[in-house]
């Protein structure tokens, strides 16, 4: 039985500045409303710039004494928040999948997944180690340390709106950190029920700031011109990535930013079908196809190209698309209308520039939001949906003759997010993998995301990596001490 989250306890509509929550100044509000049939779900507090300030100065005031925390007292508080995450796991679920649109199912591999780095960097926590270097004259010593960045400016995107949020906010903390958190307008019910958990766990008042808003100029101006901000940390499109990094230039920010993907899948004749198969159906359509790293195209060698489409299509035929909420959906809408008609272009253009429909390639009887699984042969690189990102049910296969081919193929794009490859040839392996511009490889495996991988892209895709012993880099400064007269 599906939760009804209008009787949640973790459905909260504004926002969280210093420990207190708030409604917007002049008291406006957005609205959240569920992809799948368009119910309003709440009406949220629509914040700006000047709450973005209060909650950038009430993270300032709380930086000294969380800083001064002992790595193990942050540890349990973070511990004790992925005990709330954890045991709130169906609840929150369901709030995602009603204000995003995913599988329940999916929703709750989401929860469990940004739950994973909220542990993770409970551990690493404790784990903040200095160095001492070999002393270059008599009587010094050369220490290094490392020392929270400061506060922290964090913007996420409707995807993910759990994982994503948690996968910044817990480094952050976990580096003695405090943090302002800008939520996507679509999803920030979920960003505003991990916070409220967040200070149940013991979080103090200022530590974690929630601002939604619909106006996300105001919002992300503010945190990228106000010089209490010393890091911001972004997912989400490359454009919108490169604005941010050229505002935080003026005050000299570090920026980490995840952005857009065109991951490339790699199908070669010697690969065991039924895992590519498999591993396509996972990259391409999870979330209906809105990550970051699905499969964009799919590079399939001459050999099995026939046989790969048929049997690829046999298995998209099987799928149950409708409201996320509905037990027997697999696959969900897309999050607004907007994206319907951007993936709707993507194919049309597609078509007439030669592709061939072999299934779906129009828009869902469902609803608005909805679009076909689609599949697209004779595929070809001049085409849009081969340079862009579709984030949309939709694969395009391509066809390729060399594995030079294929690598060149794959490389032609200014991202470098995630690449994948099906092969049973190691010395293919590793000359492939090792050829790849991309910041992550899956060899015979696209389910290659988890807390304890560095998780970013090289070229447009973004700097900076999350998750994993790298994923507290960005949040910490390294300080070198020069002890004389020894």
């Amino acid at each position: 039985m599906v939760f009804d989250i209008q009787k949640s306890r973790l459905l909260v509509t504004q926002g969280l500045i210093g420990g207190e929550w708030s409604d917007s100044d002049n008291g406006s509000t957005f609205t959240v409303s569920n992809p799948a049939n368009g119910a309003v779900l709440a009406e949220v507090a629509n914040m700006g710039a000047d709450e973005t300030r209060r909650a950038i100065e009430a993270a300032e005031a709380a930086f000294p004494a969380w800083s001064a925390m002992t790595a193990l007292q942050r540890s349990n508080i973070l511990e004790k928040w992925f005990d709330l995450i954890m045991a709130n796991q169906d609840e929150l679920a369901a709030i995602l999948t009603a204000e995003q649109g995913k599988p329940l199912f999916e929703a709750k591999g989401e929860i469990a997944y940004g739950a994973s780095y909220v542990k993770w960097f409970a551990e690493e926590a404790r784990r903040v180690y200095g160095d001492i270097i070999p002393a270059n004259q008599p009587g010094r010593r050369n220490l290094v340390i490392k020392q929270p960045v400061g506060v922290v400016a964090a913007i996420t995107p409707w995807n993910f709106p759990s994982a994503m949020l948690a996968r910044k906010i817990a480094p952050a903390l976990a580096a003695g950190c405090t943090i302002v958190c800008k939520p996507a307008t679509e999803t920030p019910l979920s960003a505003l029920a991990l916070a409220l958990l967040a200070e149940q766990a013991g979080v103090p008042a200022g530590v974690i700031n929630v601002v939604a808003g619909a106006r996300s100029s105001a919002i992300g101006g503010e945190m990228t011109s106000n010089p209490i901000v010393q890091k911001v940390t972004f997912t989400g499109s490359t454009p919108v990535g490169k604005l941010l990094m050229k505002q935080c230039a003026d005050t000299v920010k570090r920026t980490s930013m995840e952005l857009g993907g065109n991951a490339p899948i790699i199908i070669f004749d010697d690969a065991d079908l039924d895992q590519a198969i498999t591993g396509t159906l996972i990259s391409k359509f999870r979330n209906s196809g809105q990550t970051c790293i699905c499969s964009n195209r799919l590079l399939v060698q001459s050999g099995i190209y026939d046989r790969f489409i048929e049997r690829l299509a046999d298995e998209v035929s099987k799928f149950r698309v409708g409201n996320g909420l509905d037990e027997d959906t697999t696959h969900g809408p897309l999050v607004n209308e907007k994206a319907v008609n951007g993936v709707s272009e993507l194919v049309e253009s597609a078509i007439a520039d030669g592709a061939r429909v072999v299934m779906g390639g129009a828009r869902g009887e469902q609803g608005a939001c909805f679009y076909q699984p689609t599949i697209l042969a004779d595929a070809k690189p001049s085409m849009r949906v081969f340079k862009e990102e579709i984030f949309g049910p939709v694969a395009p296969v391509f066809k390729f003759e060399t594995e030079d081919e294929a690598i060149a193929m794959a490389n032609d794009t200014e991202f470098g997010l995630a690449s994948y490859i099906f092969t049973n040839n190691l010395k293919r392996i590793w000359k492939v993998s090792e050829a790849l511009e991309y910041g992550m490889v899956g060899v015979n495996e696209t389910a290659i995301s988890s807390e304890v991988i560095p998780f970013g892209g090289v070229k447009e895709s973004g700097q900076g990596r999350e998750g994993s012993k790298y994923g507290l880099d960005d949040y910490l400064e390294t300080k070198y001490i020069c002890l004389g007269g020894l």
